[in-house]
């Protein structure tokens, strides 16, 4: 991470990562495949840009930038695993062509990322209060703290829901996907609840009244 960032800076790639960050995750988990993979290469991103953008200064379409950079991340740490399994010889090269191939910045896909994301979170196999602190961690990018605070729990205690929860969604091999016309109204109704609960309730406990 860059030793000194401009104040102002700082805030501005902070108000993206509140603004974009939920989108741009969404992208990486349908690019990806992995929710904790994708999590990891949109921070590492993240800090790329405080190192660069200093020096380069923001791009005119910071949510494009982030998205490659994170997949780049992504590959590059795919290869370096790679040389540590050899289970694994081609999985890397595979993963590249398939990001290099998707449109990064297409909106209408982005968007269609997002509800993908979020009917994931939101998948019955999580215990309500796992969905939606799953939602807000990963669709709305707020914090753990925030969300503990919402929750009236402890992070550790929070932290630990949520990685139980991406372990269901990992173990189960749930897809990354909007439910098929059988499944929808039951989904539907599950996904609304919590989205509810986000922005009526969670979201607003753990953000304040000013946003």
């Amino acid at each position: 991470m860059a030793e000194s960032v401009p104040e102002e800076l700082g805030k501005t790639i902070e108000a993206i990562y509140r603004a974009e960050s939920g989108r741009i995750l969404a992208t990486l988990v349908r690019l990806l495949g992995d929710l904790d993979v994708a999590e990891e290469a949109m921070h590492e991103a993240f800090a790329a840009a405080l190192d660069t953008w200093p020096k380069t200064g923001v791009p005119d379409k910071p949510r494009p930038w982030l998205i490659s950079t994170a997949r780049f991340k992504a590959i590059d740490g795919m290869r370096r695993r790679t040389r540590f399994d050899s289970a694994q010889p081609d999985l890397a090269l595979y993963l590249e062509g398939l990001v290099n191939d998707a449109q990064q910045d297409d909106e209408e896909e982005i968007e269609d990322d997002r509800l993908r994301l979020i009917f994931t979170c939101c998948h019955t196999a999580l215990s309500p209060e796992a969905q939606v602190a799953l939602t807000l961690r990963e669709v709305c990018g707020l914090k753990t703290e925030e969300i503990a605070q919402a929750f009236l729990i402890t992070p550790a205690t929070l932290a630990q829901r949520i990685v139980r929860a991406k372990a269901v969604i990992r173990d189960k091999a749930i897809p990354y996907q909007v439910p098929g016309s059988e499944e929808l109204p039951e989904r539907l109704a599950a996904v609304l609840q919590v989205v509810y609960l986000v922005f009526n309730e969670g979201y607003s406990a753990a953000t304040g009244a000013d946003r």
